[in-house]
């Protein structure tokens, strides 16, 4: 048990550092294109801008010393949703507003294919919460710390992730790009709101995606270095740092590499959120439940569970393999190492 959930807490937080690094280079190349729409430098290119970075900032030695980097964080969030979602009504409400088309796939199983991917993405979304929940088990009472980390974590992402979403589904339709800001600054054509707000938003977001990717870095981090460190010696000491560089520059240039190499920044959310999330948030906490308190096989409590383990493995399955199927459909439209971030 204890190597299944360390595969799945590498496999989500690898997957959302890859996913970090792509949106952050995608970022950057939102800005060049509108500074110098004639450039030369490429997607590929700014992913390794942003993993220098990556590799300079993950060299901080804990995740205690990311919580200011963590507080500065959620203010970006708020500021960017606020920018974004304001963006968004301006764009809808102008007078080059874009036409919207809120029609679904014609094709009955894509649309089937579609809704797993979609609950796989979700089941990403709402997994942000597992963090609080691994800090709340460092020091009691347990509990309390749990629940209350929750709930800030689940306002914080019915603030955001929902107001963003529906605002730009509002003015997009289903041409809504995962990158909203992508679709307030169309390439073809003026920006769809004010340069200033675009503009501050793509920097919130930059910053935003760096403490999100040193934050999901941390796990694997504490991985190598159980194995790696010497805890006779100071964290800052020849025999530890060294490892620790090295490790960690290997580490974010694999999730660099994959980003550039694979830009699939939906398909990957919705494999995380497959083969990770579900499984982790919404399956083992059961099974752990059932095997821990052995409630008898007549009870409630014991048949909500197993109903929840049957389902949400169903889901989970049809999930993983929609994605998957997603992610390969996309690959065969696009060269490895492509020039644009596919949806």
């Amino acid at each position: 048990m204890f190597y299944f959930v360390i595969f799945i807490q590498t496999a989500i937080n690898t997957g959302i550092g890859i996913g970090a690094i792509l949106l952050a280079g995608e970022c950057l190349k939102i800005m060049y294109s509108n500074l110098s729409p004639n450039g030369s430098l490429k997607l590929y290119d700014f992913i390794a801008m942003v993993t220098v970075v990556m590799i300079v900032l993950s060299q901080l030695p804990t995740f205690h010393s990311l919580r200011h980097i963590n507080l500065v964080s959620l203010f970006l969030s708020l500021g960017y949703t606020f920018l974004v979602v304001g963006a968004c009504i301006y764009a809808g409400l102008s007078k080059n507003a874009p036409p919207r088309d809120y029609s679904l796939e014609s094709s009955e199983s894509a649309r089937v294919f579609s809704a797993f991917t979609s609950i796989s993405i979700i089941a990403a979304i709402f997994g942000n919460g597992i963090l609080p929940e691994i800090q709340a088990t460092l020091a009691p009472p347990v509990t309390g710390k749990m629940v209350k980390g929750l709930l800030m974590c689940y306002a914080v992402i019915a603030v955001t992730f929902y107001s963003a979403a529906v605002s730009g589904y509002w003015v997009f339709g289903n041409k809504s790009n995962s990158t909203i800001l992508k679709s307030l600054m169309p390439d073809n054509g003026p920006a769809l709101a004010p340069t200033w707000a675009l503009g501050l938003g793509v920097v919130f977001v930059l910053l935003q995606l760096f403490a999100i990717g040193l934050v999901y870095s941390q796990v694997a981090y504490e991985i190598m270095e159980s194995q790696s460190a010497d805890v006779k010696q100071g964290i800052f000491s020849l025999r530890n740092l060294i490892p620790r560089i090295i490790l960690r520059t290997l580490y974010m240039v694999f999730c660099g590499f994959m980003a550039a190499m694979l830009p699939f920044f939906g398909d990957i959310n919705g494999v995380v959120g497959a083969i990770g999330f579900i499984p982790l948030d919404f399956v083992l906490p059961m099974v752990l439940y059932n095997m821990t308190f052995k409630p008898t096989k007549s009870s409630l409590t014991y048949l909500i569970n197993i109903s929840i383990i049957i389902v949400f493995t169903g889901a989970g399955l049809m999930g993983a393999f929609s994605s998957i199927r997603k992610l390969i459909l996309d690959a065969n439209q696009f060269k490895l190492f492509s020039s644009d971030v596919v949806d």
